[in-house]
């Protein structure tokens, strides 16, 4: 037995489900092995290849919490676009405020009227008076790390064991067995030599966060507020004034990415517990799908960022100061913005998520206990996971462990197959406004019956 389940029924359950996948996705695989001969991996992005059956399902149709895809079948839709979507598919009067902008232009390099409303709600929401837009999280973090590292004169970025902060090149390493810090599986290092870019110390560890910090060569610290790409790990208590404190002392920028946690409230989870961060960085569900990130910073990092990089003068050489992007900011962003943020982002929609979010924890909680399984179910705000460990992980490094590979792709085929979407990288569901009471039970029910096959007989 591992993690609870006999691995060779899993992997001859998920055989099963391989068959059933692709007696019910034919026109699905026949699109997949067209896309194989334009896309480099049958996609126009390799990530769409990663879900659990042969080759991705293709999307006809998706509306609030339904998918339907070009064989007929409906989802009770959790994954949400890996989080991108958070809100729901086609909302409203999100479409309508694209659409109507679209007629009007998209990209402007030249400010609409919809940045008045945004930039106000973005300081009124998150509490950070400055703020800049990008096109990507990613990008957010990149932008804010780049003028950390201008306003500090110290190039190291510290970031914790199994971080979750897009593709920044600084973050892509991991600990081995030995602790040492090494490129993170399967990424290549770029051409960096990251030990002369990162710091690397597992979340909720404030020792070795400060031992880190003593040597006065981090210009900032990336972190979640609370992990959620390994499998959740919450901050142990104490640790965020904890690490408030050090960043301080040693007169290190913080910066907080809550691109996933916006979960966890309309203000996310530095607003609902009162953290307070130098840079604030947001990104992937505030624009209805447009690719679209925000940053934001305290007063007194925008005196020093203005030392070094001051507002531009009629007469000035122009200088982009090495970052930004031409398509930042653009008008079809801050419409899509101002209409997430004003129709979507409400505290009722909120509750609503919340509500349905403790359904589907509270149904895993009692399957895991009635078959007796050494695992843990995690909720933050409309964000659920299930862990294949008894508690919570302290770090990355612990959620990491837990992870499997091959449970992970038998549970979520076997409810694919059923009509209803995990996220495909880990144990995920999102529920948004539009989920009904019936879609969080369907997966409840379904993954009991999941379980209760791959059980059967193996349990004395």
């Amino acid at each position: 037995m591992t993690l609870g389940l006999d691995l060779q029924r899993v992997a001859n359950r998920y055989q099963d489900e391989l068959q059933r996948f692709a007696e019910q996705h034919p026109r699905s695989g026949a699109f997949y092995q067209e896309n194989l001969q334009h896309w480099l991996y049958g996609a126009p992005l390799h990530w769409m290849q990663q879900w659990p059956g042969a080759y991705p399902i293709m999307v006809a149709d998706a509306r609030g919490a339904t998918l339907t895809d070009c064989d007929g079948h409906e989802y009770a839709d959790f994954a949400l676009g890996d989080t991108g979507a958070m809100f729901g598919h086609a909302q409203p009067a999100v479409a309508a405020a694209i659409a109507d902008q679209a007629l009007h232009g998209s990209t402007l390099m030249l400010p609409t009227a919809d940045s008045l409303w945004v930039g106000k709600e973005l300081s009124r929401r998150f509490g950070l008076p400055y703020w800049q837009v990008t096109t990507s999280a990613t990008d957010a973090n990149r932008f804010v790390l780049r003028l950390c590292r201008m306003i500090t004169g110290r190039q190291k970025v510290l970031v914790f064991n199994c971080n979750y902060h897009g593709s920044v090149d600084e973050s892509q390493v991991e600990l081995d067995a030995q602790g040492r810090m090494i490129p993170r599986d399967g990424v290549h290092a770029n051409g960096l030599q990251h030990q002369a870019t990162t710091r690397l110390v597992e979340f909720n560890d404030l020792p070795a966060l400060e031992a880190a910090l003593a040597h006065g060569d981090v210009a900032a610290v990336l972190t979640e507020p609370f992990m959620t790409n390994v499998g959740m790990v919450p901050p142990a208590a104490g640790f965020h004034e904890g690490l408030r404190e050090l960043t301080r002392r040693f007169d290190v920028p913080l910066i907080i990415d809550e691109t996933h946690t916006l979960s966890c409230g309309p203000g996310g989870y530095c607003g609902e517990q009162g953290l307070q961060p130098d840079f604030f960085v947001l990104g992937k569900s505030i624009a209805g799908g447009i690719p679209t990130a925000v940053w934001g910073c305290s007063r007194a990092m925008a005196e020093r960022i203005w030392q070094v990089l001051p507002h531009f003068q009629p007469g000035q050489a122009i200088n982009h100061f090495g970052f930004g992007g031409t398509l930042a900011g653009n008008a079809l962003q801050m419409a899509a913005m101002r209409a997430t943020f004003s129709e979507v982002m409400t505290p009722e929609n909120y509750a609503r998520m919340f509500r349905l979010a403790e359904r589907l924890r509270a149904g895993v909680e009692a399957i895991i206990s009635k078959h007796r399984l050494p695992w843990h179910v995690t909720r933050i705000g409309a964000r659920v996971e299930y862990l294949f460990m008894q508690q919570a992980p302290r770090n990355g490094g612990e959620a990491h462990q837990a992870r499997h590979g091959l449970i992970e792709a038998y549970l979520h085929l076997y409810l694919l197959n059923r009509g209803v979407l995990l996220t495909p990288f880990h144990n995920m569901a999102l529920l948004c406004p539009d989920a009904s009471e019936e879609q969080v039970d369907l997966h409840n029910r379904l993954l009991d019956q999941c379980l209760s096959q791959v059980l059967q007989g193996a349990l004395s």
